[in-house]
């Protein structure tokens, strides 16, 4: 239940602001917003998405700090009636709208801070995903660092040993790893995010044209700084948020609806059709073991780009401010 992994995370004070008020556009405005951010999608180079915990409360997995949220309520004594188990939990309107622009080369990078799984689940490749937090279907090798696709979900939270060895060790799945043993891979509180993961999302974010954000008040840092990574650079920010955010001011745009409506009209302009979930692409129920590693050769693709995008970047500020 997402609400008993709330629970599962060690005492926290700090959890920002807790149930804001949620505002809606008109459906007008709606319309003419989407329209314009169609347009700055299919305009823009290099598109990277920022997924928070709204994304997946159509799934039936509540959010955290809005009016219903489990850390909202749980300050008013309250639990949360909208709640489903991570294993019965199936990939929204808005997961398949996502997997659906990468495919068709709209978008680059989505950058999540769930760990509910839904975009594993819903077939979005690992190379277009950091997983910043965590994931609740993923074991990972304390030893060599793999990561694993689970079938159900783990029972536990803060990286803990499952006592299971590496699952290389007893497959073809690339070289074996002879001493490793198997923990869950969900950060706590205290815990550092994933390097690869966390470099990944910098320098995808950072060459981003256009970064959007998605059902997250970005308040919990450094998730929620990534997005503004681009603007020194002359990109443009798009926030998708039923609640403001501390970041509104620095948009380019800012859309107040569900985040499920503004995709699937979004993608309707667009002419991408947005497939429906089907077990068939989700990896959790695949007889074949899946490793979920982000491959190396893809991150060492996206650093040379990098490289090169920091040179072009500081060429052209060169050129604006010379001596």
């Amino acid at each position: 239940m997402s609400s008993n992994y709330a629970d599962s995370l060690s005492p926290y004070e700090n959890k920002g602001i807790l149930g804001i008020p949620e505002c809606f556009d008109s459906d007008d405005t709606v319309s003419k917003k989407c329209t314009e951010l169609a347009n700055l999608i299919k305009d823009a180079r290099h598109v990277v998405f920022h997924t928070g915990a709204g994304i997946s409360t159509s799934a039936g997995i509540p959010d955290f700090r809005g009016p219903k949220g489990v850390w909202t309520l749980e300050k008013k004594g309250e639990i949360p009636k909208l709640n489903t188990s991570f294993d019965k939990a199936t990939p929204t309107k808005t997961h398949m709208a996502l997997r659906a622009l990468v495919e068709a080369g709209y978008v680059q990078y989505i950058v999540s801070q769930n760990i509910d799984g839904l975009h594993l689940r819903s077939g979005l490749k690992r190379r277009y995903l950091s997983e910043l937090h965590g994931n609740i279907f993923i074991e990972q090798c304390a030893t060599c660092r793999r990561q694993f696709v689970r079938s159900t979900s783990v029972k536990s939270v803060g990286q803990k040993a499952l006592g299971i060895r590496c699952r290389s060790t007893v497959s073809k799945v690339g070289r074996a790893c002879r001493t490793g043993y198997l923990h869950d891979n969900v950060l706590d509180w205290e815990h550092d995010l994933p390097q690869r993961d966390l470099d990944m999302a910098v320098m995808h974010s950072t060459m981003a044209d256009l970064n959007i954000t998605l059902g997250t008040t970005l308040q919990i840092v450094p998730s929620g700084n990534l997005p503004l990574k681009n603007i020194k650079g002359g990109g443009k920010l798009v926030i998708c948020n039923l609640q403001p955010t501390k970041h509104d001011s620095k948009a380019h745009l800012v859309i107040s609806s569900y985040v499920d409506e503004i995709l699937s009209r979004v993608c309707n302009i667009l002419g991408i059709e947005i497939s429906e979930y089907s077990e068939s692409s989700d990896p959790t129920t695949q007889s074949n073991l899946v490793e979920w590693t982000l491959p190396l050769n893809h991150i060492n693709i996206i650093e040379r780009k990098f490289k090169t995008h920091l040179k072009e970047t500081a060429g052209c500020n060169q050129k604006k401010n010379p001596e």
